[in-house]
């Protein structure tokens, strides 16, 4: 059984999640967040392992550290970057009405997602009607803040953008029709890989 901390965190989409710094919020009027949360103790070394196994047959793949944190994304979105304030008041609200630290979830396979030139795996959680309950308030409460579209700017990026490639700035602005309700697969990604066996 897996139990979340009570860290929630929202975090940016890219190489480097990083809190916004008043520099960013000046120069992009988009912002890309991921919505997430952090897991405990007994979830981080599954998934702490996992990538040293992984990285051992790929060397070239990511380990996971400060740039590459274990999550679990509730919601990706564009949001206005003048509203940031107001996206993390609005969470405030949904995480004082839930309590997922008191939640019990179960991880029950690995998965598997070609992403040329190569893939990631991941654990999976079982979605829970808890789960689904909130990321329905995250997305009720993000909402009214949301864009469209956003461009390679809107992500903290290592290469100036060249890392953010275009299916992930359609996976953020499509995220509630792809990923969320019933579409919604809950997991923790563990590194890359050319073939997941």
């Amino acid at each position: 059984m897996l139990k979340y901390a009570r860290n929630i965190a929202i975090t940016l989409i890219g190489i480097a999640p990083l809190l916004v710094s008043a520099s960013l919020a000046q120069q992009n009027p988009v912002t890309a967040i991921d919505i997430a949360l952090e897991p405990d103790a007994t979830m981080l070394q599954h998934a702490q392992a996992d990538n040293a196994r992984l990285l051992k047959s790929f060397p070239k793949g990511f380990a996971l550290d400060a740039t590459h944190n274990p999550h679990v994304t509730m919601l990706q979105q564009f949001v206005r970057t003048a509203d940031l304030e107001k996206v993390y008041a609005a969470l405030d609200k949904v995480f004082a009405t839930e309590k997922p630290t008191s939640w019990k979830l179960k991880a029950f396979k690995y998965y598997y997602i070609p992403v040329p030139p190569v893939g990631l795996a991941g654990i999976v959680v079982e979605p829970t009607e808890d789960l689904l309950r909130l990321q329905q308030k995250i997305i009720d409460a993000v909402t009214p803040y949301t864009e469209k579209t956003g461009t390679p700017a809107a992500f903290m990026s290592t290469e100036d953008g060249k890392d953010i490639q275009g299916s992930l700035l359609n996976y953020v602005a499509d995220f509630v029709t792809i990923a969320a309700g019933k579409k919604f697969n809950p997991h923790v990604t563990i590194g890359s890989v050319l073939k997941l066996t």
